[in-house]
């Protein structure tokens, strides 16, 4: 009898298209009731509970109650990960849902991945990171080095703060339509909640897009180097 991982479990949670859906919707790091994921999975409540029952069970979901109303957000960052990289073989393999206009390219250019900067500008901000030598690789782990730690005080980054929870400060994530990595970990979320703060780039409402003003835009350019064409 072979023993392991049983990814074969995980798929099967994953493969059913109302489960996937739900999944997919929670990606923009926001929790969702059940009714609110039955209708981004286009079924009826009662086989949304029976979905989301299987993938609480199966790791992927951690539920939360709040007065009378109970949600469900994705497990951990590791889960979302995941699911970012299965988008990215999906989108390799040619497995892609039909393009429904222009909300398209706003989530190719800036979206939410869990907790941290996605798409175009997520993977500009990753490549001058490593560029500058403000994040390295040592053994395939990834790191913030001392003058990347200047860079996050400098730009008003508490690393202490962050630093003190389990989560990895930096994290490659395969971004699954640029399928080159963009920045995750505790260090990933702290800059783009730092880039809300300072309004250069706000949540578009019931979407995963990030979108920049103007000004922010130039900001961002002007910190991580202008977007590769």
């Amino acid at each position: 009898m072979k023993t392991g991982p049983d990814i074969a479990l995980l798929g099967s949670l994953i493969g059913d298209p109302a489960r996937a859906n739900m999944l997919t919707a929670l990606m923009g790091g926001k929790a969702l009731t059940a009714t609110e994921l039955a209708q981004e999975a286009g079924i009826t409540p009662q086989t949304a509970s029976s979905h989301l029952a299987k993938l609480e069970s199966g790791g992927l979901l951690t539920p939360e109650k709040q007065g009378r109303h109970r949600y469900f957000r994705i497990s951990g960052e590791e889960v979302a990960d995941a699911l970012e990289a299965l988008m990215g073989l999906a989108a390799y393999a040619g497995h892609n849902r039909v393009r429904t206009g222009p909300k398209d390219p706003a989530m190719r250019q800036a979206r939410v991945c869990y907790d941290h900067l996605a798409g175009d500008r997520g993977v500009q901000m990753f490549d001058h990171l490593t560029r500058r030598g403000l994040i390295s690789f040592d053994d395939a782990l990834l790191a913030l080095t001392t003058k990347g730690r200047r860079f996050a005080e400098d730009f008003g980054i508490d690393l202490t703060t962050i630093g003190a929870s389990r989560r990895p400060l930096c994290k490659a994530c395969l971004d699954w339509s640029v399928r080159r990595n963009h920045l995750a970990g505790a260090f990933g979320a702290a800059l783009l909640n730092r880039f809300y703060d300072l309004k250069w780039a706000r949540r578009e409402k019931d979407s995963r897009v990030v979108s920049f003003s103007r000004r922010g835009s130039d900001k961002f350019d002007e910190m991580f180097g202008s977007p590769r064409r």
